[in-house]
């Protein structure tokens, strides 16, 4: 079955075509600068229908959906009343969910006889537990505004998590794993028995650790005292917390983790303390996870950061788990989000039982 996976942003589409279940990837490409000024691409219909001329056939259309809320645990076919809660989704994530429409709706006008999935980022953390998931503040908000931890990237963390068990020849509902994606947005699942437990991004990707140029967690207080001594709007805070902090914010210089490792081998000290604290915050959730686990049978790295940044990884791991007695496997997995999304979107499509 050749599966087309979609992967569309507010100003590119990415895609991959597979052939399922042999997995063999078919094709494979990038339209960017849609709709920006002198782009032959105007619209992502445009650059949809581009992409339509070079593959020859799709059956299947699998979509990268950022925020599917509480409404989607799971991948779901495709229809108006999917679209409708996709987009009601849009305001939990403002910068990806009109976008992953955007290319939903391009495909149903331009393949309209082929089925179409939705996959989630969300999905796979929808098996954290209330207590790990509801916030400090009033009751009322999660009902009225859903406000709770959804976590992202779950996409990878599971594609990861699954490699993790294949590598390590168990099963994959025996393990406890922490898998880390790091890359210039960063975020740690903690998977147990092969349910998401928890994981370090909250209501937006903005919560957890220390990221490119994403603040990761502060004391919640510290937006207020900013905005009134920097006399910031919503706007502004909003553009300091998401785009101006992190690596970027720290360093003073970068938000590439390659160029601060040079300018530290040069003697830059905000360089180096920028990593320091990357470290840092990584092996605090790795420690929390272990002990929320009671044990973990592996660590599994995988996107930029932590699939080529050797010299980071070791520093997170160095003497992290001295005082246990069964010390987990260190494992670097590169992530195939488009492939786990072409899984998932063939076994809905064909009703198969996951393999892996």
């Amino acid at each position: 079955m050749r599966t087309l996976v979609i992967n569309s942003g507010s100003s590119s589409i990415k895609y991959k075509l597979f052939d399922m279940p042999t997995e063999s990837l078919l094709s494979k490409g990038l339209i960017e600068h849609i709709g920006e000024k002198g782009s032959p691409i105007h619209d992502h219909y445009t650059g949809l229908k581009s992409i339509l001329t070079h593959i020859n056939g799709v059956d299947l259309v699998g979509h990268r959906v950022v925020h599917g809320a509480e409404e989607f645990s799971r991948p779901v076919f495709v229809d108006d009343a999917v679209v409708k809660k996709i987009r009601q989704c849009c305001a939990l994530a403002p910068l990806h969910n009109p976008a992953n429409l955007t290319g939903i709706l391009a495909c149903r006008r331009l393949l309209p006889g082929v089925r179409q999935v939705a996959v989630f980022d969300t999905a796979f953390h929808q098996t954290i537990p209330e207590h790990a998931f509801i916030y400090g503040l009033p009751y009322e908000y999660y009902r009225k505004y859903g406000i709770r931890k959804y976590g992202f990237h779950g996409t990878s963390h599971q594609y990861v998590a699954h490699e993790a068990a294949r590598i390590l020849k168990r099963p994959y509902r025996k393990l406890r794993l922490i898998t880390c994606h790091l890359g210039n947005g960063c975020s740690i699942a903690c998977v147990k028995y092969g349910r998401s437990v928890d994981t370090s991004m909250g209501f937006t990707p903005l919560e957890g650790l220390i990221m490119g140029t994403r603040c990761g967690d502060i004391d919640p207080a510290l937006i207020t005292y900013l905005m009134r001594k920097e006399k910031l709007g919503i706007q502004g805070i909003e553009d300091v917390l998401n785009k101006q902090s992190g690596l970027q914010g720290i360093s003073g210089f970068s938000n590439d983790m390659r160029a601060l490792e040079a300018r530290v081998s040069r003697g830059d000290r905000r360089s180096k303390l920028a990593i320091d604290i990357f470290v840092y915050r990584i092996q605090k959730y790795i420690g929390a996870y272990t002990a929320v686990m009671g044990g973990c049978d592996a660590v599994v790295f995988t996107a930029g950061i932590g699939e080529h940044q050797k010299a980071v990884r070791n520093r997170i791991c160095r003497g992290l788990f001295r005082h246990l007695k069964n010390k987990p496997r260190v494992l670097v997995v590169p992530t195939q989000e488009e492939l786990m999304i072409a899984r998932q979107a063939f076994r809905l499509a064909t009703g198969a039982r996951s393999r892996k």
